[in-house]
């Protein structure tokens, strides 16, 4: 008994923090970003063509741009108005951008269209727009991947 005693007697607190909580925590709140990463993303998808063209410098412009989008199958939608990222006829379309460019006198619009599109539908999408009151209308494209070109 003496021995126990002796234990007792220099026995130390211990002064460790305990992390099993703070990962467990960490992985749930990893896998639950990892599930809902993909449903923020939203929007039409569209495969666009590659150009070297500059990108235009006035960010400003860009994000309160009007985009028409032009799908794989032909389908147009806009990333403005009262009907965003759904299909719109050319009537429509004509009407929505006409509102938006006489609220906002200005406005810059682009037309984003499918590499795989008919080209066909792409000039018409530009000329409902310009109908509608826009002076200039510009093309999206994505810049060239250059790993892909040098293999």
């Amino acid at each position: 008994m003496a021995v126990t005693s002796r234990r007792a007697g220099r026995r130390r607190s211990m002064s460790q923090i305990n992390v099993v909580p703070f990962i467990d925590v960490m992985l749930v709140l990893l896998i639950i970003f990892m599930v809902t990463a993909p449903l923020l993303q939203q929007g039409v998808e569209v495969d666009l063509p590659e150009a070297d063209a500059q990108p235009l410098q006035d960010e400003k412009s860009q994000r309160e741009a009007i985009v028409v989008t032009v799908t794989r199958d032909g389908q147009l939608s806009l990333n403005q108005g009262p009907q965003v990222g759904v299909s719109l006829d050319r009537d429509v379309l004509r009407e929505i951008v006409a509102d938006l460019l006489s609220q906002h006198p200005g406005t810059q619009v682009y037309v984003r269209g499918d590499r795989f599109v008919d080209y066909g539908r792409v000039v018409d999408a530009m000329v409902s727009v310009q109908s509608a009151g826009a002076q200039r209308v510009g093309l999206i494209t994505d810049p060239p991947d250059l790993s892909a070109r040098d293999r």
